[in-house]
């Protein structure tokens, strides 16, 4: 009981950010810590050190993915790479600038991963859109659109990876099951959102003029076109050496940054340094990473204490429909990280009950995948652009959640439908 209290007094002190002006990165890495605490005491030093361990070797690789990911796009920004795409967005039209924004990053997080379009994507707003408040609703829809679209491709989040990888689902039934879905998934916030969204932003359109004088636009090119083709190598490389996702990261990154010291060498100290992998580091925001570890921490320890095994153990007992209960594990992602959510279901669902491609995996990864949209802090993507664009909890709870549950709903809806013809 005493876990828990600390685990919800954590969220709640995370999402009162802005009340309690304590940074989030200060909450989640200190629930974390006390959740592990806590759990030593009641485990015993072994047992706690042994499931730290476990998750940390998870964790880890996310972190070293988000890191990996956060430095190419960083690079990209520092050689003003992304002009390569904002110089085409000619718009100023906030509902024409959402259906691009939308619709990019929906089929770019299938190929990606909806970890990595998010920070591409926003990071991409960031240098059209000059108002705060419209990059933030910006940014909710490339959240919702990210989730949607990873959703219904094998590699485009982590749990529909899980169940392919597991054997629960294959990669031609799962796009076909679950992209219509998705789409409606996505384009249900977008309609709602397009009402509100009327006229002009004021366009930013600015990149900077010293880096402007140090790299030409062929360098421009060769960097966005690198970092943008080493990240859609990820999946590739994931595919053909069974390695997890964040070493075809960092193979990507050491790619790049060969390429940056190749085309830079030439150049005197001061300049090649701001242009730099080490510059581009020191940039990034390492305090959305050390939020990221302290939210993974304090699920794992509810995870080793077996408290999500066993809430599930008792929804399965209470609901006997199927389709309700994968629908509150979805609605459970956007409080509780979707990975060992999904690790449980697959833990207690046995394929010898539920083949391959039964309805309920097939459910499943699209409740798990776009569930996380509901809050902010329920999905990679979320956290990674709350990073980026530091979007308040709340903001985001008032504005963005009531068009994500609407979509989330819609979606589940089209799927159980088609599921029955």
């Amino acid at each position: 009981m005493l876990l828990v209290v600390v685990f919800v007094l954590g969220y709640l002190a995370i999402a009162s950010e802005q009340l309690l002006r304590l940074n989030k990165a200060a909450s989640a890495l200190l629930t974390g810590v006390l959740c592990w605490a806590i759990f030593t005491m009641d485990a015993g030093s072994q047992e706690a050190g042994e499931g730290l361990a476990h998750h940390l070797s998870g964790i880890s690789g996310i972190l070293f993915f988000l890191l990996g990911a956060m430095t190419i796009v960083e690079l990209i920004d520092a050689h003003d790479g992304f002009q390569v795409i904002t110089s085409r967005i000619t718009t100023s039209n906030r509902r024409r600038l959402l259906l691009i924004v939308t619709v990019l990053t929906f089929f770019l997080s299938a190929v990606l991963d909806n970890l990595t379009t998010a920070i591409v994507m926003v990071s991409l707003v960031r240098k059209i859109v000059n108002g705060k408040t419209d990059r933030l609703f910006y940014a909710g829809a490339i959240i919702m659109a990210a989730n949607a679209g990873g959703a219904w491709s094998p590699i485009g989040d982590v749990t529909t990876t899980m169940l392919w990888v597991q054997g629960q689902i294959t990669s031609g039934n799962i796009i076909l099951s679950l992209i219509i879905p998705s789409l409606v998934s996505a384009a249900v916030p977008l309609l709602i959102m397009s009402i509100w969204m009327k006229g002009n932003f004021d366009r930013s359109d600015i990149f900077s003029v010293e880096n402007s004088r140090t790299t030409s636009s062929k360098e421009r090119n060769v960097i966005f076109f690198t970092g943008v083709g080493v990240l859609l190598f990820v999946p590739v490389f994931k595919t053909i050496t069974g390695l997890p996702p964040f070493m075809g990261v960092l193979f990507g990154l050491s790619i790049l940054w060969s390429v940056t010291e190749i085309i830079h060498k030439r150049k005197d100290t001061g300049h090649r340094e701001s242009l730099s992998v080490a510059a581009a580091l020191q940039r990034i925001d390492t305090q959305s990473i050390l939020f990221f570890l302290g939210i993974l921490l304090a699920v794992g320890s509810l995870e080793s204490n077996g408290m999500l095994r066993e809430l599930s153990l008792k929804m399965n007992a209470a609901i006997s429909d199927m389709r309700i209960t994968t629908l509150a594990i979805g609605l459970a992602s956007a409080l509780v990280d979707n990975v060992p959510l999904v690790a449980a279901a697959q833990g207690m669902y046995p394929l010898a009950e539920f083949p391959q491609n039964h309805y309920f995996w097939e459910f499943l990864a699209y409740c798990a995948g776009t569930g996380g949209s509901i809050l902010i802090i329920g999905s990679a993507a979320g956290v990674a652009a709350m990073g980026i664009e530091q979007i308040p909890f709340l903001w985001y709870l008032k504005y963005i959640a009531p068009l994500a549950l609407a979509g989330y709903f819609a979606g589940a809806l089209v799927y159980i439908g088609l599921a029955a013809i």
